[in-house]
């Protein structure tokens, strides 16, 4: 007997395939007994296929586990700064890019230096990000903490994820694996400090 869980997905399977699990046939009889056991995120079926079952435990299971839900970070940005990092809108006022350049090289070392650090553990994330009311394009850049740019090898072997068009009142999401380490996070276009994340465990 092969017993495999299924999820939404390898029910399909299941559906198709319709491998019969104990059987009984005669000249006035037929009845296929199927026994389900439904649990908020699992179905557990025990049948018996022989290959084409064990085949569709195969698939579902690699269906199951590559359908894993991304966890969600949603960060804010306002004038010159994110919110969820430093805890509060310090009520700047820009009206374009260098506004935060000339802010940030006064303020931005010591409002990181007394930022909240995002912990997180190894996985897959999406980071929403929200341009609560900055009025004009903004981006977001997550990167390992000692990416270069400049250096080719970094953009193969390191992790970095970006992207702009961020428009007032509008949220985007990136998706990006992350491993254990240190990263840094940023607008290269409000401008914002580089606000610390870090990844541990496995």
């Amino acid at each position: 007997m092969v017993i495999c869980p299924l999820n939404a997905y390898a029910e399909k399977i299941w559906n198709s395939v319709r491998c019969q699990y104990n059987m009984r046939t005669d000249a006035n009889y037929h009845q296929e007994t199927i026994m389900r056991k439904v649990s908020t995120d699992k179905l557990r079926m025990p049948f018996r296929c022989g290959v084409i079952g064990a085949l569709a435990c195969v698939i579902a299971g690699g269906w199951a586990s590559g359908t894993s839900a991304a966890e969600v970070i949603e960060l804010t940005q306002v004038a010159c700064q994110f919110l969820e990092p430093e805890g509060k809108d310090r009520g700047f006022t820009s009206t374009k890019k260098e506004d935060c350049d000339r802010i940030n090289a006064d303020t931005g070392a010591k409002r990181v230096a007394e930022s909240k650090v995002i912990a997180l553990k190894p996985g897959e994330y999406i980071f929403r990000i929200t341009n609560k009311n900055v009025p004009y394009e903004l981006g977001f850049w997550l990167r390992e903490r000692d990416y270069d740019g400049r250096n080719p090898i970094h953009k193969v072997i390191k992790i970095s994820v970006s992207g702009g068009v961020l428009t007032t009142g509008k949220s985007q999401d990136y998706k990006v694996t992350l491993k254990p380490g240190e990263y840094a996070f940023s607008c290269p276009l409000n401008t914002t400090p580089d606000y610390r994340l870090v990844v541990t465990g496995g």
